[in-house]
């Protein structure tokens, strides 16, 4: 159990813009299993939106902050960069329903992307929506979209400030006007149409008390069924679970429209399956799979047999399917894609066959299967790269997919399945030579000898000579894989002279359920080593030193940049932590429990591998520790921004007093979240801000061909 200590009350200070913001500490102390464990910074994790002592601090520390960051004198021609090479049409793959083609475009520097819509690939498209007309700074996005199966209809949820709260609508696309109906309160969830358009199956919340929307922790999700043309208030209630607060239900119907599946989730990838014959009369959501011990997910169905992905029997990943003509007792699992020695990352039901995309060294593999599994072919690549998409209908000859690689931005290819034509699509033009640059994959070696994967990339022109300002960037956590892709961003960093390199860690899923789950609970600390490996290995063959080096994560990859910079602050010249989570002691009192990937503080040997390697709690005051830049967004209701507030201050008060003690800011966003919906001239002011500060960190004198400074 945990005991709580009272707050004292803050007061905040003017400070002189050179200076530090004055932060107040409090004298809160918590009990963990016998450990007493300091919270000073207690009062920050109030909402910046509700409390005004937060609300002012934060000001303070932006008027800091920026008021350095723009003062570095390539800041604003490094923001020029950035602009000039952001200024390209990106374009989604199209889908087809109803005859016609639907897909997004941005022209350049849109806040955001554009709904369009055309008759045909060669048709001139028209506009369906501009969120950029719903607000005037752009923070109001599309943060979740599904077409009825007869094109009658899409659904399509908007949020605000970047907040994972969605607000459901449905667009009419005969007419393209809205309907009435409006669907508050949903959070974590699609909408899953019945075919004929009747109305879509989703996930929410009840409505939470006033001014605790982005902070309380998210308990107790429903499902429910929507009937087109009606009110919420008449919404069917399919499923809920008050003895499991913490488990969310999300729902897939099959195209056909008789197989609801929905599943089972905790805050992790490892699931449970329900699943429900619509066709049966009175019948109802039935337990498939009734254990958290592997990654199920519905690939489709073809008449009483349904298919799954799932790592069950499988670290991998393979691909079943089960026979429900059959009675339940008598039901077994049939193997239709064996585990191979690449990871099966994805698989769609398409033109009557499986479509499966495999990961091999973190980068993408496409082939196609009939029904039954037998392989048909590849499908070629244009490089080594990344690939997504595969989109489709199960009765639709034509299937798309995407392609990018670091120095390749997105091209869009159309392929048919009846005659195997291949054709582009869509290829994306942006103002650059690839051939300047140079991209390898290396392999090193962690604290405990595993071999990890590093890709580097960089000017082919840069020579190794231990000096070359690099960048570190890193992940580790939720299944997830770091595969390549463009970003006009990162190449902006590297056409002034930087070294790009990301880092495949433990706690992703490169590796499949094996290499996750070794970065996990008990085993986090794999993550920072393997994170830790990358940095000396980088140093150690030439390319950088620590006073050249910064890392760089986000969310879970700003937790992984907290504790190794405090962990080894001695290796690293700069610090990125974005959005992260800070600290591990109370981080599942809020939003959202991550339970299965960190632990549980409730329970004693998890509270002691997370309460030691706690960024906010592991520092330690006189230490000199990187230049830091800590980010954050005030609507982040995905990790709490008090994360990274109370982190900023901890580190403030942690660094060296001597006179040439590196920076610590902290930047907040106002009117933004966890990142998805950011617009656009949000994200280059950040990502300007960001390169100035590593410019002006690591020493102007390492960067080859820095932007020009504006007069």
């Amino acid at each position: 159990m945990i005991l709580s200590v009272a707050i004292c009350t803050a007061h905040l200070l003017a400070v002189a813009p050179t200076t530090y913001p004055s932060t107040p500490r409090g004298d809160v102390v918590d009990t963990w299993h016998g450990t007493e464990v300091a919270d000073p910074y207690r009062w920050l994790e109030g909402d910046v939106r509700e409390h005004d002592d937060v609300s002012n601090w934060v000001d303070a520390q932006n008027e800091v902050s920026l008021g350095h960051l723009h003062a570095i004198p390539e800041r604003e021609a490094i923001r020029n960069r950035l602009e000039t090479l952001w200024n390209y049409e990106k374009t989604s793959s199209p889908i087809k329903v109803g005859g016609r083609y639907y897909f997004t475009h941005n022209d350049g520097l849109q806040n955001q992307a554009v709904w369009m819509v055309a008759d045909s690939l060669d048709a001139k498209p028209t506009v369906l929506m501009d969120p950029n007309t719903w607000s005037e700074d752009g923070t109001v996005a599309i943060s979740g979209s599904s077409f009825s199966r007869d094109g009658r209809f899409l659904a399509y949820a908007i949020s605000e400030g970047g907040s994972d709260w969605k607000t459901w609508r449905i667009r009419d696309l005969n007419s393209n006007t809205d309907l009435p109906d409006t669907i508050e309160w949903s959070k974590f969830s699609g909408a899953s149409w019945m075919p004929d358009g009747s109305g879509f199956y989703y996930s929410r919340y009840d409505k939470p008390e006033a001014g605790s929307a982005l902070q309380a922790a998210n308990e107790n999700q429903s499902l429910w069924f929507h009937r087109t043309n009606t009110p919420q208030s008449e919404d069917v209630l399919v499923h809920k679970d008050a003895e499991h607060p913490h488990w969310g239900w999300s729902a897939a119907l099959s195209n056909d429209g008789r197989w609801l599946v929905v599943h089972v989730w905790k805050g992790g990838d490892k699931n449970q399956v329900m699943v429900q014959d619509l066709a049966q009369a009175g019948g109802g959501l039935e337990p498939l799979i009734t254990t958290f011990d592997a990654e199920w997910s519905f690939v489709g169905s073809h008449g009483n047999t349904l298919f799954f992905r799932t790592s069950d029997d499988a670290p991998l990943g393979r691909l079943v399917s089960i026979d429900f003509s059959r009675p339940s007792k008598s039901r077994n699992w049939t193997e239709i894609l064996p585990e191979s020695k690449d990871t099966l990352r994805a698989v769609s039901h398409v033109g009557g066959k499986l479509a499966a995309t495999w990961m091999h060294d973190a980068t993408s593999k496409v082939s196609l299967h009939e029904m039954s599994g037998r392989h048909i072919r590849d499908i070629a690549l244009p490089g080594v790269g990344t690939s997504a998409g595969l989109s489709g209908w199960p009765d639709n000859s034509e299937v798309f997919y995407t392609y990018t690689s670091f120095t390749t931005p997105t091209q869009i290819y159309r392929h048919d399945l009846k005659t195997e034509d291949t054709s582009m699509w869509h290829d994306t033009k942006v103002d650059f030579d690839p051939s300047r640059f140079t991209v390898k994959q290396v392999f090193f070696e962690s604290a405990d000898g595993t071999l990890v994967p590093m890709t580097i990339a960089h000017r082919n022109d840069l020579e190794r000579n231990g000096a070359l300002p690099t960048l570190l960037y890193g992940y580790g956590g939720f299944n997830v894989s770091l595969m390549p892709y463009f970003s006009a961003s990162r190449l902006a960093w590297m056409e002034m002279g930087g070294v790009f390199a990301i880092a495949n860690l433990r706690g992703g899923g490169e590796y499949g359920k094996t290499w996750h789950e070794a970065g996990t609970k008990l085993d986090k600390q794999n993550v920072f080593d393997d994170f830790i490996g990358a940095a000396e290995w980088l140093i150690r063959n030439g390319y950088t030193n620590p006073s050249r080096l910064a890392i760089q994560g986000g969310s879970n990859g700003g937790l992984l940049v907290g504790a190794v910079m405090s962990q080894r602050p001695e290796l690293f010249g700069a610090a990125l932590p974005a959005v992260g989570v800070l600290d591990m002691t109370r981080y599942a009192q809020f939003t959202i429990a991550w339970i299965p990937d960190y632990g549980d503080p409730e329970v004693p040997e998890e509270f002691a591998a997370l309460f030691a390697y706690s960024p906010y709690h592991n520092l330690t005051r006189g230490m000199t520790y990187p230049a830091t830049l800590i980010t954050t967004a005030d609507t982040d209701d995905r990790v709490v921004p008090g994360h990274s507030f109370k982190f900023a201050a901890a580190l403030q008060h942690a660094q060296s007093d001597a006179a040439d003690a590196p920076l610590v800011l902290l930047r907040v966003d106002r009117k933004a979240g966890h990142g998805a919906g950011k617009p656009t001239s949000m994200r280059l002011d950040e990502a300007a801000d960001v390169w100035a500060f590593l410019v002006d960190s690591l020493g102007r004198e390492g960067f080859v061909d820095l932007p020009q400074a504006v007069q």
